[in-house]
């Protein structure tokens, strides 16, 4: 069992902070945010506090087309993302079928205890 991380000022204002986003936000994005509140906190503590929510499943992360991880605020219950490339607007999805597929294909090849992320980017209606 993962043992839970410790909880300190700065985590709580990179958690307030990501529930406050309407989006996803790389560490970078949030430490400045935090910087521009007054917040001294890390640019390590913020890797290490998102790594730390992203291991205990309270944060979504995808990669953005650069490479970085972005973060934010998950809802409760597995699903997927629709990423917008442009600006960035993301909607949960469920896929049923996706979660079939995986369960067929893992069975058919004598796999268990199966895990998956599926992202889908295109653009927008409003972009």
């Amino acid at each position: 069992m993962t043992e839970q991380p410790r909880r300190t000022r700065q985590r709580a204002a990179v958690e307030q902070l990501l529930q406050e986003a309407d989006g996803f936000r790389t560490a970078q994005e949030l430490h400045d945010a935090l910087r521009h509140q007054g917040a001294t906190v890390g640019l390590a503590t913020v890797y290490r506090t998102l790594q730390a929510l992203a291991d205990a499943g309270e944060v979504d992360v995808l990669r953005t087309p650069d490479g970085q991880a972005a973060y934010r605020s998950c809802s409760s219950g597995h699903h997927h993302h629709l990423v917008c490339r442009r600006c960035g607007r993301t909607v949960e999805v469920a896929a049923p079928e996706i979660e079939a597929w995986a369960r067929r294909m893992a069975a058919e090849h004598g796999f268990s205890e199966i895990g998956h992320e599926v992202e889908l980017s295109g653009v927008c209606a409003d972009c």
